[in-house]
């Protein structure tokens, strides 16, 4: 039985995780589970999985769910609480499917831990790159991608030497508003946004779709995990999302990973690695799909894109700084406080502002952060 914790277990990837895992609970064992603010769900899991330890946002919400906990679970809360779930079980392999920055001091705990990783939380190398990867590669603790576009690359490098990579290409389905232009794009809702055409996802990633902050991101991840240099990281239009991502070599040959748009897969393969397993997703038929289709990005339509790329290749602070911005500037959004283009808008403004520090401690990044979040909070 390989034991597993989830951080984020109520979202869309913890939910997804939680679903292999029930579909082969003979090799897998819930160690802890850190879920928010969504207790009815988290109390349903714990009830399905039995953890010894589980978290949810604060202590509140520890409280009021204490008596409904089985004997032999214990409760904990706060950021304290999600370091327990990472670093203070017995698992073997930890999901980090938290939202946002948050996931990084308990990502650092369990690497510290000694745990294998299967990393969901694009922001934690987003905004701390240079600290997980070196901890990680002290602690000779494996990163395994879930994302599906880093999964794929991940996959495409297997039994292939990393020297002989050309270039890498993610792929992007361009979101919800891929086909309006960006004088359609000033009167559109939080509703219009949340409708993705391809993927089923949390509200934060969704948004970052339509704006290509999530694909800005994920080119950082991507830089990080495979260790290429941002000239030799592309994005490509896909509006169907069967490719997943693509390596070029050196000799111009080209290995790409193909499936139907299903989280589970790449999710199930992290588990499993370096193994492959039956999985319940529906099989990819090229006849029936008939014709995929690509295009260049345009960074004048996506500006969230070329700044992502420009704040990594700059480096330091500043893809912390993009990062925060995005997700104040995302809150906002979806509170109703702001349109959709003064989302890359704030941005923009945050970045203009901002004081690099090229090689920073977590302490920094932290001010950083903080700092950030003030600002993009008062801009309008």
């Amino acid at each position: 039985m390989k034991k597993i914790s989830v951080l984020g277990s109520t979202g869309s990837i913890g939910t997804q995780t939680l679903d292999v895992v029930a579909k082969h609970s003979d090799h897998f064992q819930i160690e802890g589970l850190a879920a928010g603010m969504n207790t009815s769900l988290l109390l349903e899991q714990v009830r399905k999985f039995r953890p010894r330890k589980i978290s949810v946002a604060n202590r509140e919400l520890a409280e009021q769910i204490k008596t409904e906990i089985p004997a032999g679970t214990e409760v904990f809360y706060g950021e304290q609480g999600l370091i327990e779930i990472a670093a203070g079980t017995d698992a073997e392999m930890v999901v980090t499917a938290v939202v946002g920055s948050l996931g990084l001091p308990s990502t650092l705990a369990a690497i510290e831990a000694g745990k294998t990783i299967g990393l969901a939380n694009k922001e934690t190398l987003v905004t701390a790159g240079h600290i997980v990867t070196a901890l990680a590669r002290q602690k000779g603790v494996k990163l395994l991608p879930i994302d599906s576009e880093h999964s794929a690359i991940f996959q495409c490098l297997n039994g292939e030497n990393r020297q002989d990579m050309a270039s890498l290409t993610l792929t992007a389905s361009g979101g919800s508003f891929r086909d309006r232009t960006r004088d359609e794009l000033k009167q559109v809702t939080v509703e219009d946004a949340l409708k993705h055409p391809n993927w089923s996802m949390g509200a934060k990633i969704t948004i970052d779709s339509a704006t290509m902050v999530n694909k800005g991101l994920e080119v950082i991840e991507a830089h990080w995990l495979f260790g290429l240099p941002y000239e030799q990281i592309k994005v490509l239009l896909h509006p169907e999302s069967i490719i997943h991502s693509f390596v070029e070599f050196k000799d111009t040959s080209i290995i790409a990973q193909l499936g139907n748009p299903d989280m589970r897969v790449p999710i199930q393969y992290a588990l499993t690695y370096p193994e492959r397993w039956e999985s319940p997703s529906e099989r990819l038929s090229l006849a029936q799909v008939g014709r995929l289709n690509f295009a260049e990005m345009d960074f004048e339509r996506f500006p969230c894109l070329r700044m992502a790329y420009e704040c990594g290749k700059m480096g330091g602070t500043a893809t912390t700084a993009f990062n925060a911005a995005n997700e104040v500037a995302v809150a906002r959004f979806l509170r109703r406080e702001i349109s959709f283009l003064q989302i890359e808008d704030i941005i923009e403004r945050v970045l203009d502002q901002h004081h690099n520090i090229s090689e920073p401690e977590l302490a920094e990044i932290e001010d950083c952060d903080k700092r950030t979040r003030d600002a993009a909070a008062r801009l309008s």
